[in-house]
Formats: C-alpha cells, sequence, structure tokens
C-alpha cells in the first residue's frame, strides 16, 4: 500500500504538468465582429459592376441601381488588409470622386444614384456630431443650428467648402438653421468652421467709462468717428463707443488689448477743449437782411448738433458702413477675434491719430451761434474760430444781390362792335403763346419795319426792350383812337421771389356797421361805422429769373367794378362784380405777354332835343339805346437787369422828354452841366 504522503506528492507533480502543457498550448481565438475581420482587396480596371459586386459582399446588403450609371475603370487595391468598414468607407469614397453616391436603405440595401441625385435617395442621417465619423467621401445630411451667426452668412462662408454638384445646401432662416447634404469630410469642415465663427460678436469684449472733465461727451464722440473712420478694418466690427450726456461719460466696448489707443485719443482731445478760444465778430450785411440770414446760420447749427444727437442715440458703430461686403457673395469681414493680434498701426495711421485735436473741417461746435442787430443789419458770431470761419462762408454766399427785373404793365381798354370777337383781334395784335409777336399795322414812332395793312403782320422783337412799352404798341394811334384807351402804364423794379404789385381804380366808402343812441327829444342819433372798398384792377406779379435769360412769372389779376347799388338798413351798399384768375407763364427777357378775356357789359341811352324849348323838344327828340362791351387787355414785358448803367436808359429817356429834365439830372448828378440851348431853340419857346 502506497503511503499517504507519496499520494499527495503524485497529485501535486500531475497538477503542476497539466499547469505547464495548459500553459504552453495556445487559447482559441475570440471570433471577430464581421465589420472588423480583416480583408484585403484588388481590383484592376474593374468596372462599375465588378466594384458594386464587391461592395454587396463586403456589407452583406443589395445594391439597388437605377438602369445607367457612369461608366469609368477603377483601380483599387488595399495598401495592407483592412476591416471590413475601412474598406467599405474606401470604396464610397472613390465612386463619390467619381460622381456616384451610396445611400443605405435600410438593414438590407444599399441605393446607388448619380450625385445629382442624392439629396432624393434619402442619404443617412447624422445625429450626433460629424467630427465622430471618419472622414470619408459617403454622403450624409446633417442639421446645423446656429446661435449667433445668421444661416444667411454661413450660406457665404460655405460656398467654398461644399460640393457644387450636389447644391445641398438649404437655408431655413426662421428657425436660424442650415440642412446640408454633402461628403462626411465636408461636413466636418462646416463643423468645425462653425465651432470657430458661432459665436457672439462681443466674445473677448469688455466696457471701459471714460469720464470726461472739459468736453463734452457727444462732441468727443462726433470727433471719434471721424477720426477713426479710415481705421474700421483694424478696429474691428465689434468695437463701439457712444456718448452719455447724463454723466458726460464716454463708453467705449473694445478689446482689451486696444485701451490704450483710446485712453491716448480720448485723454489728448479732452485736454485740447479745456480752455477754448472763443471769439466775438461782427459781420456787416451788404444786400440781405440781418433776420433771415440768422435765421438759416441757426437752423443750420442746429440742424448739424441734432444730428450729431440722433447718431449717438442709435448707437451706430463706426465700422458698419465699411464692413459690408462690396459683392453680396462675398462674407462680411469678420469681426476681431479674442487671441488673434490686433494688425499693428502703421505710420499713416499714426499720423491720423496725431490730427486728432484738429477740429473737422465742416463741423460747427457746441459753442458756435448767432444773433441778428436789425439797427445795423448786422450778424454777431459767437463760437470758436472754425464756426466763425464756417458761419462767415455761409454769410458770403447768402449776402449777395438777387436777380432783378423791371416789369412794364400797360392795361388798355378795348370797346367791342358787333364784328369784334376779342380785345386783341380789334386791335389787330398778333399773339403766338400768349406773347405778342406782331401788329397788322404801322404804329408810328416804333422800330419794327414791313409790310403793312390787310392780314400782314408787322413782326416784332425782344430788342425793343429798350423802348417804352406804351409807344412801341401805340394803342392810341388812329384808327383806333375811338375804340382804345390806355388805362395806366407803370413800372416796377422788383427782385426774383420778390412779389410786384399794380392796382389802378379807387376806393369807395363802404358801411360795416351802424350805432343808435337816444336822444333828449325820443328819437335816435344814428352813427355808421366806414370803411373803404378798393375798387379797380390789381395785377400781382411774383418773378423767379432763372439762368438762361427767362423769367417765370406768377401772376394774380383781379377785376372788380362796381354793377350796382342796394339799400341795406337805410344804407346804400355797392354791388362789386370781382374776376379774378391765376397763371403761371415764361417768358424771355424783353418779350412782350399779352393777356385778355376780361369783360363788362355798358348798356347806354341818349335823347336828342328838337328845337330850344325845353321837355317839348325832349318830348319829340330822337332816343338811342347803345349795348357795348368793354374788354381789358393786359401788355407786360419783363426785363432783366443787368445791374449796371445801361439798366437806366430807359428811364433817363424818359427824363430828357421833361420840361424839368435839367432839375432831375442835378438833383441825380450834382455834377452835372446842363447843355447850352441854341438861340432857334429859345425862340421857338
Amino acid at each position: 500500500m502506497t503511503p499517504r504522503f507519496v499520494r499527495f506528492g503524485l497529485a501535486a507533480l500531475l497538477a503542476l504538468t497539466a499547469c505547464a502543457v495548459r500553459a504552453q498550448t495556445p487559447a482559441a481565438p475570440v471570433p471577430a465582429k464581421p465589420d472588423e475581420q480583416l480583408v484585403s482587396l484588388k481590383l484592376p480596371d474593374a468596372d462599375i459592376d465588378t466594384v458594386l459586386t464587391s461592395l454587396e459582399a463586403l456589407t452583406g446588403r443589395a445594391v439597388l441601381r437605377p438602369a445607367a450609371l457612369q461608366t469609368a475603370t477603377y483601380n483599387f487595391k488595399t495598401p495592407k488588409p483592412m476591416t471590413k468598414a475601412e474598406v467599405v468607407l474606401a470604396l464610397e469614397t472613390v465612386l463619390a470622386l467619381n460622381g456616384i453616391s451610396v445611400a443605405p436603405q435600410g438593414d438590407d440595401y444599399l441605393v446607388v444614384t448619380q450625385l445629382a441625385n442624392a439629396k432624393s435617395s434619402a442619404p443617412e442621417w447624422l445625429n450626433g456630431a460629424a467630427l465622430d465619423q471618419p472622414a470619408s467621401g459617403k454622403i450624409a445630411t446633417k442639421l446645423f443650428q446656429l446661435e449667433f451667426l445668421r444661416v444667411t452668412d454661413l450660406q457665404q462662408l460655405s460656398q467654398g467648402l461644399l460640393n457644387p454638384q450636389l447644391l445641398g445646401f438649404v437655408a431655413l432662416p426662421t428657425a436660424n438653421a442650415a440642412l446640408i447634404t454633402d461628403s462626411v469630410s465636408n461636413l466636418q469642415r462646416v463643423e468645425l468652421l462653425l465651432k470657430n465663427v458661432d459665436k457672439p460678436t462681443t466674445a473677448g469684449m469688455t466696457p471701459k467709462f471714460y469720464q470726461l472733465h472739459s468736453a463734452k461727451a457727444a462732441d468727443v464722440v462726433t470727433r471719434l468717428r471721424t477720426i477713426f473712420q479710415p481705421l474700421a478694418l483694424q478696429l474691428g466690427q465689434a468695437t463701439s463707443y457712444n456718448a452719455d450726456d447724463r454723466t458726460n461719460q464716454i463708453i467705449v466696448i473694445c478689446d482689451p488689448r486696444q485701451y490704450a489707443l483710446f485712453d491716448s485719443v480720448i485723454t489728448k482731445l479732452d485736454d485740447a477743449a479745456a480752455e477754448p478760444d472763443i471769439h466775438n465778430e461782427v459781420i456787416y450785411l451788404k444786400n440781405a437782411v440781418s433776420t433771415d440770414v440768422v435765421t438759416v446760420i441757426t437752423q443750420l447749427i442746429s440742424g448739424q448738433i441734432a444730428a450729431a444727437q440722433r447718431a449717438n442715440a442709435q448707437n451706430v458703430r463706426t465700422s458698419q458702413a465699411l464692413n459690408q461686403p462690396a459683392n453680396p457673395a462675398q462674407p462680411a469681414i469678420a469681426p476681431t477675434i479674442p487671441g488673434v493680434p490686433t494688425p499693428a498701426i502703421t505710420p499713416a495711421i499714426a499720423s491720423v491719430l496725431d490730427a486728432a485735436s484738429t477740429p473737422s473741417s465742416n463741423a460747427f461746435s457746441s459753442l458756435a451761434s448767432a444773433f441778428a442787430d436789425k439797427r445795423s443789419n448786422s450778424i454777431i458770431v459767437t463760437g470758436t474760430a472754425q464756426d466763425i470761419r464756417l458761419i462767415r462762408d455761409v454769410i458770403n454766399k447768402l449776402d449777395i444781390i438777387l436777380p432783378q427785373v423791371r416789369i412794364e404793365l400797360v392795361i388798355a381798354e378795348v370797346t367791342l362792335d358787333d364784328q369784334a370777337t376779342s380785345g386783341i383781334s380789334a386791335l389787330g395784335l398778333k399773339v403766338t403763346g400768349d406773347k405778342l409777336v406782331g401788329f397788322n399795322f404801322t404804329a408810328a414812332g416804333t422800330t419794327v419795319s414791313g409790310p403793312a395793312g390787310g392780314t400782314d403782320f408787322v413782326p416784332i422783337n425782344r430788342i425793343n426792350g429798350n423802348y417804352d412799352l406804351a409807344g412801341l404798341i401805340n394803342l392810341s394811334t388812329t384808327p383806333r383812337l375811338s375804340n382804345s384807351t390806355i388805362l395806366t402804364v407803370p413800372s416796377v423794379v422788383t427782385s426774383h421771389g420778390n412779389q410786384a404789385k399794380f392796382f389802378d381804380g379807387e376806393t369807395r366808402p363802404v358801411v360795416t356797421g351802424s350805432t343808435s343812441t337816444p336822444n333828449t327829444a325820443g328819437s335816435a342819433t344814428t352813427s355808421s361805422q366806414v370803411t373803404q372798398q378798393q375798387i379797380g384792377t390789381t395785377l400781382t406779379v411774383t418773378p423767379f429769373i432763372g439762368n438762361d435769360g427767362t423769367v417765370q412769372l406768377n401772376l394774380v389779376q383781379d377785376v372788380s367794378d362796381v354793377t350796382g347799388t342796394v339799400t341795406v338798413d337805410g344804407n346804400t351798399q355797392y354791388v362789386i362784380g370781382d374776376r379774378s384768375t391765376t397763371q403761371y407763364v415764361t417768358a424771355r427777357t424783353g418779350e412782350i405777354i399779352v393777356l385778355g378775356g376780361y369783360r363788362k357789359k355798358i348798356d347806354s341811352k341818349g335823347t336828342s332835343r328838337l328845337g330850344p324849348i325845353p321837355f317839348i323838344g325832349d318830348l319829340f327828340g330822337t332816343r338811342t339805346r347803345d349795348n357795348k362791351h368793354q374788354e381789358l387787355i393786359f401788355f407786360l414785358r419783363p426785363t432783366i437787369l443787368t445791374n449796371s448803367a445801361g439798366d437806366n436808359t430807359e428811364t433817363m429817356r424818359r427824363v430828357d422828354a421833361l420840361p424839368t429834365r435839367n432839375e432831375i439830372r442835378k438833383e441825380i448828378d450834382p455834377n452835372y452841366v446842363p447843355p447850352k440851348e441854341s438861340i432857334l431853340k429859345k425862340i421857338l419857346n
């Protein structure tokens, strides 16, 4: 019998031997997953059918394809054994490079189409991050939800990143999102782009408050906008600076690295305004009215200040206008990104900052003001030297002589017979477009010439403006002495836009009210309130003088006359007929404008006495009744004055026709010496 300790020793030896054998025997391999199995693939000069067959074998899915696909020769070889998933991604990328997309359809099929039709073939939807997928040409769809960047800006930025054949960018402006269908590699690029740009524009921006001690915050901000306008690209789109008028502070929001720039400029501007150089100056006017000019200057100054305040209230960014792309297809300039160095200040930029204390050449300061002195017709200007210079420039352009025009007027009253259709035809005038162009008779004393008589007309030109208008028309020359009468021949001079008024008539008393006062006799004493009523012809002319020698006339004609009487409360009142028109005509200097059409009916009765015996002679005498019409004809001739001695030629010609011409000329010119009269003239006198 074997001892017990021997048996224990043999058992221990067998156990050690089994362990040693087990350690030397290799363990059985664990089966790998189908996608992780290593395979090698070699496709020399393969067609599309061969590639799709290999894809079916690798994925275990059936390929669904259209009848025709792009034909190409594929050469593919794995450099080393690769997993099935890696080989499938490689084949999908090769197919995408050749314009063919592969999209899974459930668990059993693959849909193979042309790349342009990939969006409609339900490509794979990526729910997670595209960066979690292996980079490949596999076509997929992903929804990108934007937080700060606008979807329209993303569409512009991604134009160069996406495949132009797919046209896979679908903008969703309402949701501020984008649905993109493209290769996984391109989707990853878009995702990386959004990580850098889809962030608030104020990232890394901090505010800083500048308390001003001397200058006004709104004025300094206006100056800053002028100074920094050429530097908008260097400052960045997010940089802003605005004035707080309540605390007289400037609030700057920018990258902290730009603090030094704002510190130096704002400090310099605040110090420059510590003791402003205020001047007072009196400017005497020569032609304009001081009150009118001051109104214009005050409105100009207040308008500039109001515009600056509105700009500050709207929180306008300096670079907003400059950062807009010239081409809508190009993206806007990106804002300053923290961590990226700010562009260095060049010498040209430094020169702009050195001129920060120089005022703008076209802006008034808040110290500018102007006041009018009517007595001396002058303007008192208060402000800086810059303000006074600007105001003086404005005054020099306003204090000018306005163009002037002399308007001659002839009002003629023409009696019409049964053969005359109008006053113009009765006078034998030729009128074209409201302008007098000729006569059908030769008037004595005029410069016109040509055939006269019958239906022939003698032409008249604008050069006749140097002659008296009434003498030129010569309406009182026979045979027109009996049917026409010149009522008035006024002539006035007025300037551009200023009204001239002609009136020819009379004033008559009109009772406007009455008051009865009882007296001691038991009766009442009546007193009436009387006003004067103008009755006659009124012509109001407002000329507008053009640079081309034309005069536009705004004409208002008003003709009133007494047509009868009525009794009101025991008072005789006049019945006044009133006719008025408003016209706007254009004429060249020296042209004669003819206006007519104002008519009135005249009923006249007459008797002739038969014999010297009163009453008996009237009873047996003849009686006549006559109904006639009278028409008023207006002749106007505007003449633009040249502000020279030639403007007075016509007036002096009239003076020379007066018997007191020498006395008048002596009053005008103290150095005037009357010409010696001849012996013949003395004898005739």
